[in-house]
């Protein structure tokens, strides 16, 4: 999917005059290619700077908002299913309020969506929630649109330490599961209870 990415962000590039629109409208199709919002505003501050890339990023994220707020009530599996997480997170009475949200929003795995959920629940109507969407949304496409903005001043040299700097702290982060299938932990057993069937 970050290769998918690289790609249409190619093709914004390429947009000329178009590409505002084109990034606006990447902004609303992220969710049915899985990309983290982080991402598209870093590469929002990359190829637009990073005051047009945040203006750009503020308009794409609120109006992503907007759809998940209208299209919600379609998508009952979706809907259920950010439900169970929340309550996994918070509990059954759990709830954010928007200074909250705004804090989560600034942490790049956090699920966009499931924040927006939180809104919902704590918003009296679709003004409200719009209000507090965009309230929430102005720290996270400003901090991470700058942040593209200022990686893209750097040189190769830069980004080359950059990277080399961040590949450690990848692998002592990384997740530490190891997943073993049981045909691999019980082999024998397997072919054991194999030949019993037969005889």
């Amino acid at each position: 999917m970050e290769l998918f990415g690289n790609y249409v962000v190619a093709i914004v590039e390429m947009g000329g005059l178009f590409a505002p629109l084109f990034f606006i409208v990447f902004h609303l199709l992220r969710p049915l290619f899985f990309l983290p919002v982080v991402f598209i505003c870093i590469s929002g501050g990359i190829l637009f700077g990073p005051v047009a890339g945040t203006v750009y990023s503020i308009i794409g994220i609120t109006l992503s908002s907007m759809l998940f707020y209208m299209m919600i009530d379609c998508m009952p599996k979706s809907l259920e299913r950010l439900i169970r997480v929340k309550q996994k997170l918070l509990g059954k009475h759990g709830e954010l309020n928007t200074s909250q949200v705004t804090l989560l929003r600034l942490v790049p795995f956090i699920h966009f969506h499931l924040l927006s959920l939180c809104l919902i629940e704590v918003s009296s109507s679709f003004k409200a929630y719009m209000k507090s969407s965009l309230l929430s949304n102005i720290p996270l496409a400003t901090i991470y649109t700058f942040i593209g903005g200022w990686l893209s001043n750097l040189t190769p040299f830069h980004l080359f330490g950059f990277l080399v700097t961040l590949l450690p702290l990848l692998y002592i982060l990384r997740s530490k599961e190891i997943i073993i299938k049981w045909q691999d932990f019980f082999p024998l057993a397997e072919r054991e209870s194999h030949s019993s069937m037969k005889i």
